[in-house]
């Protein structure tokens, strides 16, 4: 008799180990744009010596060039990570001979998975679009913004809403989507507050402001939000909304209770490089480390989610030149406005992260993850 309830102890225990092992892992895939070891440095020397990069369990490095370019940009990178195929800069989820290619958010929802995209830029941008667009030219936004109403995602964030609703060919898209089950919202509140699974959040009308730690670090010459005062928050003197919407949108896949995928995208260290303005790069990585503590937070809960995080291309060329660790401060030097072909970092943390150490293409990012569907 006992020996029976010890092999039926055995038994029960064997099952929910293999269950654990088999149910599909979450998959949270973050993109630095722009963001190379020297952008990540800074940022780190600029914290204290210190950065959330650090909890990683392994470190890669990933080749970015793209098919017929030594110098990537982020469309041929973006498809790379996303589809496992090198093609043309600022082609979209096409192969060099322009052929579609599925990617990986596509696969998920295939098996069943919840996927989500956030970016600090606007959300038909190369980086987030090379998970859902099949498109030559990756500044086609108005055609993009048709795939994206096609694309089953349920919770996305990031600017662009003009692209949606105030198009040449009068279409209202996200009156469509609205008829099609999507909610949307324009300020964090609200997004935080809804409990619909297919919800958009448009944070401006074209490109996003910037603002981290009440500073604005945006530059460049955007255009003026376009909603009444009651209908968008204003961030002008807030922290900016990546890491709490975030955060909101892992609450939201968590309680949908199927795996998900996730890419969330700080488009904006980029823009720093290619300005060549060090405040801005380092302010943009704050922010994104910020998020980063949030994912690894709910990575280190969870216990079945692989988190990758990586960039599609250094920008700016920046080197360190100078500096003082006791008060965290930094001097940059940049040898460019635009990309550069270094190697940039892969840290990956949680389920089967040692898959992502060591070096190769990019192209491998999506392999790899295509692996842990797969399993």
């Amino acid at each position: 008799m006992r020996k029976n309830i010890i092999l039926a102890l055995l038994l029960v225990i064997s099952f929910n180990i293999h269950s654990q092992e088999s149910e599909s892992p979450n998959i949270i895939l973050m993109i630095g744009d722009g963001m190379g070891l020297t952008q990540i440095t800074s940022g780190m020397y600029s914290n204290n010596n210190s950065t959330s990069l650090e909890d990683f369990q392994y470190v890669g490095l990933s080749k970015t060039h793209s098919y017929d370019n030594l110098v990537t940009d982020s469309a041929a990178s973006g498809t790379a990570m996303s589809s496992g195929k090198k093609t043309q800069n600022k082609v979209l989820g096409l192969d060099h001979e322009g052929n579609p290619i599925k990617s990986i958010l596509s696969i998920c929802q295939d098996k069943g998975y919840s996927t989500a995209l956030i970016a600090t830029a606007n959300i038909l941008h190369a980086t987030p679009a090379a998970f859902f667009a099949n498109i030559d030219y990756r500044y086609n936004y108005k055609d993009i913004a048709v795939q994206m109403t096609k694309s089953g995602v349920n919770f996305f964030v990031g600017g662009g809403k003009k692209y949606f609703n105030s198009r040449e060919d009068k279409r209202d898209l996200i009156n469509e989507m609205t008829e099609n089950g999507y909610e949307f919202v324009y300020n964090i509140s609200d997004y935080e507050k809804s409990k619909s699974n297919y919800l958009g959040f448009f944070t401006a009308k074209d490109e996003p402001y910037y603002f981290y730690k009440g500073v604005n670090y945006s530059y460049r010459e955007y255009d003026e939000p376009d909603y009444k005062e009651d209908e968008l928050e204003d961030f002008t003197g807030k922290e900016s909304y990546l890491a709490s919407s975030t955060k909101a949108t892992l609450n939201k896949l968590d309680e949908i209770g199927k795996p998900f995928f996730i890419m969330i995208e700080g488009a904006q260290i980029d823009w720093g490089g290619h300005d060549n303005d060090q405040d801005y790069m380092v302010s943009q990585f704050l922010e994104f480390n910020d998020t980063i503590e949030v994912v690894l937070e709910f990575a280190k809960r969870d216990k079945n989610t692989i988190v990758v995080v990586t960039a599609d291309h250094e920008t700016g060329g920046a080197a360190i030149v100078r500096g003082k660790l006791s008060d965290s401060t930094i001097k940059n030097r940049f040898v460019s406005t635009n990309h550069t072909a270094s190697m940039v970092p892969v840290f990956s943390y949680g389920h089967k992260a040692h898959l992502f150490k060591g070096i190769y293409e990019n192209t491998e990012i999506f392999n790899k993850l295509l692996s842990i569907v797969n399993q």
